[in-house]
């Protein structure tokens, strides 16, 4: 035996907040469009891609970082503030889940 397993494997990315891998569908695309980065939800978008958890302590350290523009490999820094309302909206949604009164 070959010793690989018939399940269907699970492709993984780093955040470059963390630095963490975990399962693409667990981190959110996000993609150089002009000079703003912007999120891909569905990872539709064309261009080189980077990864982050949608939690704004990643976001934080990726900004703080400078990762995007490196991981995107794009010249100078880029508009975050699109990608930062998404995380916002995604991480409150995390917090409270449908069905819970919020406090």
């Amino acid at each position: 035996m070959s010793g690989r397993t018939h399940a269907g494997a699970c492709p993984e990315r780093t955040c470059v907040g963390c630095r963490e891998r975990a399962a693409k569908i667990e981190l959110l695309r996000t993609v150089a469009v002009e000079d703003a980065c912007v999120p891909d939800p569905r990872g539709t978008l064309p261009g080189r891609g980077a990864y982050v958890h949608p939690a704004l302590s990643c976001f934080d350290l990726a900004v703080r970082r400078r990762a995007f523009p490196r991981a995107l490999r794009v010249p100078g820094p880029l508009d975050t503030k699109a990608l930062r309302q998404y995380v916002e909206q995604e991480d409150s949604c995390q917090q409270h889940p449908a069905g819970q009164a919020t406090p």
